[in-house]
């Protein structure tokens, strides 16, 4: 089984923000286990901003964004170095891989990355991903690696992600306010009431939270990748999540997959805007498999240019699609409800080409 392992770094810090040696060798002796019953492990590991703080005498996380990077620069190489010690011990050999949002979105360079990795899965090295916190604002600002561990576990073709955090996995409602939460130890499809249920931000020294772990379990689903999110201090969690045991939250993956490209614009991509559509135009694209055509389109709302991501909302205000655009939002304003043949010479057919828009649940 290939299996992509994903840990926030609330588990691998100790109160006082310091690594946790005790933790982080117990997460390294189940992926030395897991290895020597033959499955290929990757461990996409945060903690660059915890590893550094102490090294340079901090003890609170900065909110600037270029102090924020600079420690990531001090605590990327301590974090890698004490992991690449822990798998050492076990006679595993630990390589570094740090991406951002564009290695996904751009095809040259996902396909270089695939390339990386399966090297390294043929040399039995033990990834060990981060995103490039030095240069990449967006995941210093809003995430956890969580995004970042399900479009990896896309990348690899993963038949698991596990999701290892500080709680036993997503709860009917927040644990540390109600007493009464209850365990959901599974999920066939994520909705709306599962996302209100999963909160909000965990801890201080952790910058997701469950909301983001299952916003990420999600993604997998949709790339047909079994997903467990799981305490990271619950004995041999490992080895229960790839045998399928109870061992937390496990979200089934959905029969119906998307491409990399697809959950790159439908996940990964911010929208900068939103078009209104007519109902012709919602059931070509739903039902048809057809481009946005400016015909159809009834509303440019917001500002964003070409190239841009784009939500599609039906004549009822609900949102059906999300694409990348081919028209800046004044060009589209001035184009929306003409027909192909009343466009201005040498105007995109397409607002959303087929091959760039995806339909959302």
């Amino acid at each position: 089984m290939r299996v992509v392992v994903k840990v926030g770094t609330s588990s691998i810090t100790d109160v006082r923000g310091e690594l946790d040696a005790v933790a982080l060798g117990k997460l390294c002796a189940e992926i030395a286990d897991a290895r020597a019953a033959g499955h290929v492990v990757a461990l996409v590991c945060s903690g660059a901003i915890a590893a550094g703080m102490p090294a340079l005498g901090l003890d609170r996380r900065p909110t600037d964004i270029r102090t924020l990077q600079a420690i990531a620069a001090v605590g990327q190489p301590r974090l890698v170095a004490e992991l690449g010690a822990l798998l050492g011990a076990h006679g595993l050999v630990a390589g570094q891989i740090l991406l951002d949002p564009y290695d996904f979105g751009q095809r040259t360079q996902y396909l270089h990355a695939r390339a990386t990795v399966e090297r390294l899965f043929e040399l039995g090295v033990v990834p060990i991903v981060n995103e490039n916190d030095t240069v990449a604002d967006d995941e210093i600002r809003y995430s956890d690696n969580d995004l970042l561990s399900a479009l990896f576990a896309n990348l690899v073709s993963a038949d698991l992600l596990l999701m290892l955090t500080d709680t036993p996995g997503l709860h009917t409602a927040d644990p540390r306010l109600d007493q009464k939460a209850s365990l959901i130890e599974e999920i066939t499809a994520v909705d709306d009431a599962l996302e209100g249920a999963a909160g909000g931000r965990g801890t201080e020294r952790g910058s997701g939270g469950m909301a983001s772990k299952l916003a990420a379990a999600k993604i997998a689903s949709w790339s047909g990748v079994r997903a467990v999110i799981a305490g990271a201090d619950v004995p041999g969690v490992l080895k229960g999540a790839i045998a399928d045991d109870p061992v937390g939250t496990v979200v089934r993956p959905r029969t119906e997959r998307l491409s990399s490209r697809k959950l790159w614009i439908a996940f990964a991509r911010p929208a900068s805007g939103r078009i209104v559509v007519d109902e012709g135009a919602r059931h070509a694209l739903m039902s048809q498999g057809r481009s946005l055509l400016a015909a159809g389109v009834h509303e440019v709302r917001g500002t964003f240019e070409v190239a841009d991501a784009v939500e599609v909302l039906g004549p009822d205000g609900r949102a059906f699609a999300k694409g990348l655009v081919r028209y800046g939002s004044a060009a589209l304003g001035a184009a929306a409800g003409r027909r192909t043949s009343e466009l201005a010479e040498g105007a995109p057919q397409e607002v959303v080409h087929r091959d760039d828009l995806v339909v959302l649940p």
